[in-house]
């Protein structure tokens, strides 16, 4: 059965980076989802309906509340739906939502060592699964967490990344700046050489990518030379 359209107000917005914005939509009831889902916009930015639809991953994780979170990133060249939501939307804000949609989700059982890519805002159904692991208290082998972007200042969540490495046994937090300034201390270069590094002596690792196509096409490749089969691999394409 398709799922029905409804409507939430913006709860709270935060200017995250100057590309980058936080949303908080808040719902008239509880709104339940898994990790990894997202939800899809109908838009008031054309009159056919496919060029309204816009769909972004939940940053928050799941807790029986009515409210979740967003991290999107304005694409100026894009189709209008970011733009419409930095430039036209603010506190208060009524939007036409449906979902929650999506399979690109942990199972249920961790044996594996999983490494979790992203790049830009494809960070945010990771922040979901780290936040609802802790939450939850399931148990897992090693997760790590690897996210490229440019510079020091386009990490997102690098604080609280920082700190749940630091106290959750056995997830490991790896930013990878490719142009990071002088005083760096981490990884530089591209997210690419870094989880190649990481998962050469586990064999049975699984992967989970998002972020923009160009990212995962290189990644899928990489992981498969790396001798990886296909079902190894999950992924969601921004963009």
């Amino acid at each position: 059965m398709p799922l029905e359209w409804i409507t939430c107000k913006v709860e709270k917005i935060i200017n995250e980076t100057p590309t980058v914005k936080r949303f908080w939509l808040a719902f008239e009831h509880s709104f339940q989802f898994t990790a990894g889902q997202f939800i899809t916009f109908d838009l008031p930015i054309s009159e056919k309906k496919n060029k309204r639809m816009k769909s972004y991953s939940i940053a928050s994780a799941p807790d029986g509340g009515n409210i979740i979170e967003l991290v999107i990133v304005v694409v100026p060249e894009g189709e209008g739906g970011s733009l419409f939501l930095f430039n036209e939307v603010e506190v208060g804000s009524v939007l036409t939502v449906r979902g929650p949609i999506g399979l690109f989700v942990l199972p249920e059982v961790l044996p594996n060592s999983i490494y979790l890519i992203a790049t830009g805002t494809g960070i945010a159904p990771f922040r979901s699964f780290i936040l609802d692991l802790k939450n939850k208290g399931i148990l897992y082998t090693s997760i790590h967490l690897l996210f490229g972007t440019r510079t020091e200042a386009d990490l997102l969540y690098y604080n609280e990344m920082k700190e749940l490495s630091a106290t959750l046994i056995n997830f490991h937090y790896t930013p990878v700046l490719s142009r990071a300034d002088a005083h760096w201390q981490g990884e530089r270069g591209y997210v690419h050489t870094a989880y190649e590094r990481l998962c050469a002596a586990q064999p049975d690792a699984i992967f989970y990518l998002c972020g923009w196509k160009n990212m995962i096409d290189e990644a899928r490749q990489r992981i498969a030379n790396l001798g990886y089969s296909k079902e190894a691999v999950h992924f969601e394409i921004y963009g």
